[in-house]
């Protein structure tokens, strides 16, 4: 989620993935088991249970994802192999880009950061050196037409939303996106659970303070970069401040 960026959340762009099947599969199956470390019910546990329910779309088999429960909660008996990092880094024309990894590897996912970045004009960062220029929100994104509810008019919805701690509401090519304070994030969700409004996207993301416009021929070398990083397994999202 990279709050208006032209580069959106990477559950945005599954589009550019659906060719690359055991790509997606194997990115909701570390999703899932690291969500499901905070409880293997999807009843009770609502980020898990969305995410289950965009397993189920993109066509992941039910065994996986029940493996993907289990190896979360420790019934596999390997719940510690998956973790969750954040890799700070450059683009080419130092653009900051913050890169959130699920792996099992982690000397293999730097390796292959580090690679990424610099055989594009990047170079990965120390810790600080990008996250500084960032702020953390919860955002969700919602499709326009289901945002739309016949028995509560769009004014009464979105102050019902900011009164569960929505800080803003936008509507951009057809998704309505809805910023939270990181501690609102899970109250703005069960509101909009409450409404029956099914989301399209949701989670802790950075957006950065200050964007930056980048030109045509800078903006194409960003596009090899974040195409090579939707194509690693390992990475979960990134989020820049070019626009």
């Amino acid at each position: 989620m990279s709050g208006h960026s032209k580069w959106h959340n990477i559950q945005a762009r599954k589009g550019k993935q659906d060719a690359k099947r055991s790509n997606v599969f194997s990115l909701f199956a570390k999703k899932i088991a690291i969500t499901a470390k905070s409880g293997g019910d999807p009843a009770t546990n609502f980020s898990l249970r969305i995410l289950i329910e965009k397993a189920k779309e993109s066509g992941m088999p039910k065994d996986n994802i029940d493996r993907a429960v289990k190896r979360g909660t420790g019934e596999s008996g390997d719940a510690a192999q998956i973790e969750e990092c954040t890799y700070e880094g450059y683009g080419p024309g130092g653009i900051a880009i913050l890169i959130r990894t699920l792996s099992d590897n982690k000397n293999r996912t730097v390796a292959d950061i580090k690679h990424i970045l610099s055989a594009r004009g990047g170079s990965m960062g120390n810790s600080g050196s990008v996250a500084w220029m960032f702020n953390e929100w919860g955002l969700i994104n919602v499709a326009s037409e289901k945002f739309q509810l016949a028995n509560l008019s769009r004014e009464e919805l979105e102050l019902a939303l900011i009164e569960a701690g929505a800080e803003d509401i936008v509507e951009e090519e057809g998704i309505v996106e809805i910023k939270t304070k990181v501690e609102n994030f899970q109250k703005a969700l069960n509101k909009l659970k409450e409404f029956g409004i099914e989301t399209e996207d949701a989670g802790l993301g950075w957006v950065a303070k200050d964007k930056v416009a980048v030109s045509d021929e800078l903006k194409e070398k960003l596009e090899g970069v974040f195409a090579a990083l939707e194509e690693n397994d390992d990475v979960d999202d990134y989020f820049t401040n070019a626009i």
